[in-house]
């Protein structure tokens, strides 16, 4: 059974870092795409970034472009998203999720398996 289980959240004031992690588990995940969607409070969940877990080939929204990084350690089946200079607009609840998506890799429902969430706040 697949399961992503995202941890790293937590309270941070503007300006500062948080890593986020999503250790991934069940099956072989070569040739899936593995994203991050946020979803702040009393809005629709939005696309963060997506990593090719082969090739490692990387998108983020323009919102976070320069300031999040998002990597894979293929070894440990875990992806990262590195976020520096946050901000409060990035507070949110973050989910991890992998699917087999060759198009519309920003598009929440092309993703088969979804993690619990995170939460990450950041204060002003």
């Amino acid at each position: 059974q697949v399961q992503l289980v995202e941890s790293g959240g937590g309270l941070v004031q503007a300006g500062g870092s948080l890593r986020l992690s999503c250790a991934a588990s069940g099956r072989t995940f070569s040739g899936y795409i593995i994203a991050w969607f946020r979803q702040g409070p009393g809005k629709e969940r939005e696309f963060v970034a997506t990593i090719s877990w082969s090739a490692g080939i990387t998108n983020y929204a323009d919102s976070v472009k320069g300031r999040f990084t998002i990597s894979r350690d293929n070894a440990k089946n875990t992806v990262y998203l590195q976020m520096n200079n946050l901000k409060p607009e990035d507070t949110a609840a973050y989910y991890c999720a992998a699917g087999l998506v060759s198009t519309s890799v920003t598009a929440d429902l092309r993703y088969r398996y979804w993690g619990q969430g995170t939460q990450v706040t950041v204060s002003s």
